[in-house]
């Protein structure tokens, strides 16, 4: 029932930004957490940022200084701000949420995004 729907991928120049957007969608009684993931080719899936509704936020040290998490709490959306990109920064970025559901009883449960592509590149 419940559904992550990103946009912003797409290709960018290195040093140039870009930003991310995931919006949840369904039968949500409550978000405890959102955030990024990304996966390069040949690489393991790694987290990129977080943030929780209590306000905290945390970064992978690749990214520290450069990305930037924010959340939109009354429209369900995360947001990934994305500075001073660098070629390594190539990867399928998956947004995730810690949600808890309702549809006939509560179900807390992570959900996916579909996953988008950035491509840093000349």
């Amino acid at each position: 029932q419940v559904q992550l729907v990103e946009s912003g991928g797409g290709l960018v120049q290195p040093g140039g930004s870009l930003r991310l957007s995931c919006a949840a969608s369904g039968s949500i009684f409550s978000i405890n957490a959102m955030g990024w993931y990304r996966q390069a080719p040949g690489k393991q899936r790694e987290l990129v940022a977080t943030f929780t509704s209590g306000g905290s936020t945390h970064y992978a040290d690749s990214v520290k200084g450069r990305f930037t998490i924010s959340r939109d709490k009354d429209k369900n959306t995360v947001y990934l701000q994305m500075n001073s990109l660098k070629p390594e920064d190539t990867a399928v970025y998956y947004c995730n949420a810690d949600l808890t559901s309702y549809s006939g009883r509560y179900y807390r449960s992570t959900s996916w995004g579909q996953g988008t592509q950035v491509t840093v590149s000349s």
